[in-house]
């Protein structure tokens, strides 16, 4: 005869607790941890499963139990695959495992002789045990990882995390919490220049931007609209800046976040995009509004037609590079017609001097250049395992991304200055 745990019980909201640890998450909350603490993690988890040895188990405690036994033997699979030889300590916790779940498979197989209120004694005591062992071995692993994780090679990383293979050494392995990721961008690795490129340029253009929007009325002529279309431009580079840095930070945490904040950071590329159109369009078609309009319109719907796009998920494999890149230099090239059309009212040279076409140019080139080295994954196809930390192809483009953006301001904030001036403002013609 035998009495079960209610439901509602605290022996029972406890053996959901226990049962909710699969061997995935025991996986990722311990697989790299110092070789010198391997011993005291295994012991932790052993020592759930020794105090739990009884005459009779709850069955939702059952259940995780033998999930935390898969999960220290794919643990411990993992360990000598890292460390290419299995170690002697691995070797002896494998015994203890084998013995300890021989004990376990047993006792489930066992006859059951004690009475009701023996058993329901017996049901809850091991819950309490394993609740507060669980606790201890969580709070142990995550203080020793934390604090103890090193970078991996390319070929140990799991498959949502592989990216670029000609990359060898140098990765992130799969982090067991958010702060254990934001921690990890003042450690060295593949990802860190990546980080802190985008998450400078994203501090310096917030700067930048509350600079201009607290100017004085008198620094513009129309200030409410001027602040506006300004204010687009630094929304979009600043979200860009922000939806980058903060993904290259947290995409190692699991598959789930990687993908959205991958979304997030596809999406920041177009809004940056898009807001660098605003100023331009802006000034360029100054005192012809019509033109002005249809085109950021156009522009507008693409943008969100690519955002649309890289929301599909296997927009972000690997397999998708070239076309992620195509994407988004065909939405920025998608600004040759309005400059075809500003050159040809204004003439080539008023639009070179007045118009800043040049550090147009600049913007695009340096654009251009970025997605051509991160789709051809440039210079690291040619030394692999050579440019792991410094200088490969993702780091490249984003420098040049805010290179590009700083360009484009100046050359904008050129412009604004030539409409402000003498000479740059509308005639009766103009706004025929």
């Amino acid at each position: 005869m035998r009495s079960d745990v209610m439901p509602g019980s605290a022996g029972g909201r406890i053996a959901r607790e226990v049962k909710a640890s699969s061997p995935a998450r025991l996986l990722k909350s311990t697989t790299f941890l110092n070789k010198k603490k391997h011993q005291l993690m295994f012991k932790e988890q052993l020592y759930i499963i020794d105090k739990l040895e009884g005459p009779r188990l709850d069955e939702d405690l059952s259940s995780g139990l033998r999930n935390r036994r898969e999960g220290v033997r794919d643990l411990m699979s993992f360990q000598e695959k890292q460390c290419n030889t299995p170690s002697s300590e691995l070797n002896q916790v494998n015994s203890i495992v084998k013995h300890a779940s021989d004990l376990l498979d047993n006792n489930m197989e066992s006859e059951e002789s004690e009475t009701v209120e023996e058993e329901g004694f017996m049901s809850i005591a091991p819950l309490l045990q394993a609740h507060h062992a669980m606790e201890k071995m969580e709070e142990f692993v995550h203080k020793v990882w934390e604090g103890r994780w090193r970078v991996i090679p390319h070929d140990v990383l799991p498959d949502w995390l592989k990216d670029n293979d000609y990359l060898l050494h140098g990765h992130r392995p799969p982090m067991p919490s958010f702060r254990a990721c934001l921690r990890s961008i003042f450690r060295i690795h593949t990802e860190t220049l990546n980080i802190w490129t985008h998450l400078i340029g994203c501090l310096f253009f917030l700067g930048l931007g509350i600079f201009y929007m607290f100017r004085p009325n008198i620094s513009f002529v129309a200030p409410v609209q001027e602040k506006v279309v300004f204010g687009a431009f630094f929304l979009g580079a600043i979200l860009c800046l922000s939806f980058s840095w903060l993904f290259h930070t947290f995409y190692c945490h699991s598959e789930n976040v990687s993908r959205v904040f991958s979304k997030l950071d596809y999406s920041g590329i177009a809004l940056l995009i898009m807001g660098s159109f605003v100023p331009w369009l802006y000034y360029s078609f100054y005192c012809n509004p019509q033109p002005c309009f249809i085109y950021l319109l156009v522009v507008c719907v693409l943008g969100i037609t690519a955002i649309i796009v890289s929301q599909w998920d296997y927009f972000a494999t690997p397999q998708y590079r070239g076309v992620r890149a195509g994407v988004f230099v065909g939405l920025g090239l998608s600004g040759v017609v309005p400059t075809l059309h500003f050159m040809i009212s204004e003439g080539f040279f008023r639009a070179a001097t007045i118009g800043q076409i040049g550090w147009l140019f600049l913007m695009a080139a340096l654009y251009i250049t970025g997605a051509a080295l991160y789709a051809a994954r440039i210079p690291e196809r040619f030394f692999p395992g050579k440019c792991d930390i410094w200088f490969h192809s993702h780091q490249l483009f984003h420098v040049l991304v805010v290179a590009g953006a700083f360009v484009h301001l100046h050359g904008v904030s050129n412009l604004q200055e030539f409409r402000h001036g003498v000479g740059g403002g509308c005639t009766d013609n103009d706004l025929l």
